[in-house]
């Protein structure tokens, strides 16, 4: 009989995971996949863009249909809902009280919007942004026209749906409690986002937090309240965060570290737990910089983290032992707003402080190619590096188009715990058309060497 490999989630990291599994073990060898909706492997970052019409339709953000993994061997159980798990038992209970059992458990199940206890928050009209359906949902709403639209929060989701909305045509607000937007990014750079929300179209209430929802006598949405006054809104959606949806794991006793991440070892198996492994948005993740586990939404995360319990796992199946570890994360993403492009890595100044550096911050403005070509676009490169050991700690861009992606070089350098000097000296590209001599996170670090030497 051969030996059976479970994973509990269908999109991202969970077919990445049940994917690489099946292609490794031989035919005898059970890869089953339990998903409680009804599909997979789709991108949820690109559900803004669909909103906005730039995408034609949820098909299009589908990388594999059920129907492929099926016929590439994967028992894909769409429409089932795992319930509990008994690590002891080695068995996964669905909805209804079936068991699975199994030899190796991957748990994807991914993370969960927050949604505050919050009067009236259960209302029509207000909407989360997650998955496929949630886009959908929102989709079908739009279409019914409201007239005044509310985004809370201005997060990643927020501000892309922010753009999506007034992009349409709708008079769109968004409320921050935060006294600027995007708060993983400093307050000189926030002010910027401010700006251009401002320029786009939006009306931007920062400063004021949600205490409640208006509904009208149907229960429909009718104003968001705030501490400031109340908003109008016919529609409203939630930008909030997500946090980890790692309920069946904390009922089966696992560990959970940072906002409710699964705590799992450097090959993603569950400490204590050695026939368990956890991958994707519910996982509690080691920061490269700091060294501790937290959790963390950068898109390429859970695929990657897929990946990882797969070549873990299937060794180890095998009786091998598992040749690859990782290492953890940076912290590394990017979005933009309407041209405006934003970009973030590593630690941010008040991270910095509570991880027990002495940060230093420096600012530079630059071009994002040589001035004297046509309609150079500006950008402004914030720097965050330790005073007493010269390591890179952090940072972020602000700018025109071609500005974020530099935000790549940075990260590589966080990931090889380089010194603002080794930045200075590394060798990148150069030509007038797509760069300046010094490329802008090298001109930021020679700032920041000139900082360090006052």
């Amino acid at each position: 009989m051969g030996r059976r490999v479970v994973i509990i989630g269908g999109d991202a990291a969970g077919m990445t995971a049940a994917s690489a599994v099946r292609r490794r073990l031989p035919d005898a060898d059970e890869v089953i996949v339990l998903e409680r909706g009804h599909r997979t492997s789709y991108s949820a970052c690109g559900i803004p863009y669909w909103v906005a019409g730039e995408v034609e339709s949820a098909d299009a953000l589908v990388a594999r249909t059920p129907e492929q993994h099926i016929q590439n061997g994967i028992d894909l159980r769409l429409g089932v809902e795992a319930t509990a798990i008994n690590p002891k038992a080695q068995t996964v209970t669905v909805h209804g009280g079936e068991t699975v059992s199994y030899d190796r458990l991957v748990i994807a199940t991914g993370a969960e919007p927050i949604r505050p206890n919050l009067p009236g928050i259960s209302g029509d009209g207000i909407y989360g942004v997650q998955s496929l359906d949630d886009g959908q949902a929102l989709i079908d709403g739009l279409a019914d026209g409201p007239r005044r639209i509310v985004v809370v929060g201005s997060g990643y989701i927020g501000l892309e749906i922010a753009e999506a909305c007034v992009t349409r045509g709708f008079d769109t607000t968004v409320i921050e409690r935060a006294d600027t937007p995007l708060r993983i990014v400093e307050t000189e750079l926030g002010e910027q986002i401010a700006d251009a929300m401002r320029a786009g179209g939006i009306h931007l209430r920062a400063g004021a937090s949600v205490t409640g929802f208006e509904l009208d006598p149907s229960g429909c949405v009718v104003a968001v309240k705030t501490d400031a006054g109340p908003v109008p809104a016919d529609l409203v959606v939630l930008g909030l965060g997500v946090t980890a949806r790692s309920g069946l794991a904390a009922d089966a006793g696992l560990p959970r570290g940072p906002k409710g991440g699964i705590v799992v070892d450097e090959h993603q198996r569950v400490e204590g737990f050695p026939q368990i492994w956890a991958a994707g948005d519910c996982v509690a993740t080691r920061i490269r910089v700091t060294g501790e586990p937290s959790t963390c939404r950068w898109a390429p995360t859970p695929t990657s983290r897929g990946w990882w319990p797969a070549t873990a796992s299937w060794p180890q199946l095998l009786g091998e032992e598992p040749q690859l570890s990782f290492p953890g994360v940076v912290q590394t993403a990017i979005t933009k707003f309407c041209s405006l492009e934003i970009s973030r890595t590593g630690l941010g100044r008040e991270q910095a402080v509570e991880a027990g550096f002495d940060p230093v911050v420096v600012s530079i403005e630059t071009t994002n190619f040589a001035g004297y070509m046509p309609s150079p676009g500006t950008m402004t490169v914030l720097m965050i590096a330790d005073r007493t050991s010269r390591r890179l700690l952090g940072a972020q861009i602000v700018g025109a188009e071609d500005s974020a992606l530099r935000i790549d070089v940075a990260g590589t350098a966080l990931a090889a715990a380089m010194t603002v000097d080794d930045v200075v000296m590394l060798d990148l590209a150069y030509a007038p058309p797509f760069s300046s001599v010094w490329s802008p996170i090298q001109v930021a670090a020679r700032a920041m060497v000139k900082a360090l030497a006052g």
